[in-house]
Formats: structure tokens, sequence, C-alpha cells
């Protein structure tokens, strides 16, 4: 079995939207912070400037399914059922952070909550709140 730090190397090497948007993310004891850093190519919005939505989700939904690599390693990639985001307020042109926090993690099913931030934590761009299949049923 691979150690946490390897496990998240792989899952990050493992995806081609994950290296398209430029994503990296370490471990800091059990939890991965992810850091998405800023390039023009992911501004939705010209005139504010501000990130694009879908980038932002998208960056959430990755370091949930990050964190559930390195939580529960078991060499399959958990499968999202569903997420819900709240856009807090626009994304601006500069890095961006986010954390997974694992608030059920069962059998078959993880309900995960994402939020990601670019000055301060105390302040989210963005949440997400989502459910992953971790194993198929059989």
């Amino acid at each position: 079995m691979m150690d946490q730090t390897a496990t998240l190397k792989a899952f990050l090497a493992a995806s081609p939207y994950i290296k398209f948007l430029g994503m990296s993310a370490s471990l800091e004891g059990q939890l991965v912070t992810a850091k998405l850093p800023f390039r023009r190519r992911l501004i939705g919005n010209p005139l504010i400037p501000a990130l694009h939505g879908g980038v932002l989700g998208a960056f959430m939904e990755m370091t949930a399914l990050a964190q559930l690599a390195v939580a529960e390693p078991s060499g399959r990639m958990p499968k999202t059922i569903d997420v819900t985001i709240e856009y807090l307020r626009p994304g601006r042109a500069q890095d961006l952070y986010a954390r997974a926090d694992l608030r059920k993690v069962g059998r078959r099913i993880a309900n995960v909550h994402v939020e990601c931030w670019q000055e301060s934590p105390e302040t989210p761009v963005a949440a997400l709140r989502g459910h992953f299949l971790l194993r198929n049923e059989t």
C-alpha cells in the first residue's frame, strides 16, 4: 500500500483536468490543502476580473476527490454522485486555496464539505457539499 503522499501524487497525476487547471496539493498531517495558481485563461468575467464559476466548482470537486483518495485509498477513483456549490463572493485574479472536510465516510458513500479562499480561510470564496461513491455495490 502507498503512503499518503504517494497516493496524493498518484491521484494528481492521473487526472488530465487537474493538469489543465494547474492545480497542486500538499498534505498537512492527513489534510489535503489544494492550490490553484492564477492563470488568465481561468477568468470567466474579464470586467471584474473574476475566476469562472466552473473553475471554482471543478477545483473544489477535485479537492474533495483528492482528500478521499488519501483518506480511503482503495486504488479506485471515487465517483461523484452530486454536488451543491455556494458562490459566496467573486474569485479575484489571484491564487485560490481549498481544503476538504470529510463529514461522513461510510462503506459506500462519503459526504464531503469543501471551502475555497484567497486571502484567508475565514473569508471563503465558495463552498461545495458533495456525495461521492467510494466503491460499487456488489
